[in-house]
């Protein structure tokens, strides 16, 4: 754990240092891995001694600050404080983990992705159409004639594109925007 220490108003000695130290051991279980920690330490008035701890853990930042009479005793305070936050979020961490649905039991497995499913409708490309200016009766005439179930065509008098179709009933459909 890489600590940095800011002294405002104070000058930050080696024994507040080391008692800091001694403190942050006990985080040292909870918060493994890689932490940054700032310690602000301030005298306000004379008689306020406020100490300030900020951690950074794992895309955390865990803070917490103190103020009594006494350095040694804000400082105490302030670390009992971030070892109650981190042990609640190690806390959460490990529960969301725990009770995760498996990966296995989500994600589909290789052998579903590469067999088709038996009754899904299929999109099967065909061959391009083009589309001729033509009025309706022109494209009627078309379809009819035609072995095709529909045409598509730009109408020559609005220039908007429209679909012919053979309707079951024996008639003819029109589609138009």
């Amino acid at each position: 754990m890489k600590i940095e220490f800011t002294g405002r108003n104070f000058t930050v000695s080696p024994a507040i240092k080391k008692h800091t130290l001694e403190h942050f051991s006990k985080l040292d279980p909870i918060l493994n891995g890689t932490t940054k920690a700032h310690v602000i330490l301030s005298i306000e008035k004379h008689h306020r001694h406020v100490a300030e701890v900020i951690v950074h853990w794992k895309d955390h930042e865990l803070t917490s600050n103190a103020d009594t009479t006494d350095m040694y005793v804000s400082v105490t305070q302030a670390v009992n404080k971030l070892h109650r936050q981190a042990q609640k979020l190690k806390g959460k961490i490990i529960d969301r983990k725990h009770h995760a649905v498996a990966t296995k039991l989500v994600a589909p497995s290789p052998q579903a992705e590469t067999a088709p499913i038996a009754n899904a409708p299929r999109i099967i490309r065909s061959r391009r159409y083009s589309v001729k200016p033509m009025t309706p009766e022109e494209a009627m005439l078309h379809v009819a004639s035609d072995s095709e179930q529909f045409l598509v065509f730009r109408d020559a008098e609005t220039e908007r594109i429209g679909v012919m179709y053979k309707r079951k009933d024996g008639n003819f459909g029109l589609i138009e925007p």
